[in-house]
């Protein structure tokens, strides 16, 4: 590689761990190697996601501690693209949400990137119909 630049990152011990079963398992050759093919995955997914143009339909799926309010209020800034929208508890106090979404993309895009922002939100994944 070219111009590699040494970064310094702070993971906890799970996720340490986490990289660790997925050096060995997929067989790259240290953790630099795991971290770099995850970020290319998510630069190859954000490319694909800024693409997006006119009206769509997809799946926005969420999970969150229960008591995160920011979910609330961002569903509330989009409800006009909303069609669908299912609650779930889950065990130890998360919740899962599913929103079947219709709109313009670039709307979908921000919805998307406010619940990606928002350090409450465990998993968030866009899936395009």
């Amino acid at each position: 590689m070219k111009d590699v630049k040494i970064v310094s990152i702070s993971l906890n011990e799970n996720m340490l761990k986490s990289i660790d079963e997925l050096q060995k398992e997929f067989g790259f050759s240290g953790r630099s190697e795991v971290i770099r093919a995850g970020i290319r995955m998510l630069l190859a997914d954000k490319i694909e996601k800024e693409q997006l143009v006119g009206s769509i339909g997809c799946v926005l799926i969420v999970t969150h501690e229960e008591e995160d309010e920011a979910s609330t209020k961002i569903k509330s800034r989009y409800e006009d693209i909303i069609k669908t929208h299912l609650h779930c508890k889950l065990r130890n106090n998360k919740c899962l949400e599913l929103f079947v979404i219709e709109g313009d993309a670039k709307k979908i895009q921000n919805m998307t990137k406010e619940f990606q922002a928002n350090e409450g939100m465990e998993h968030v994944r866009l899936l395009i119909a």
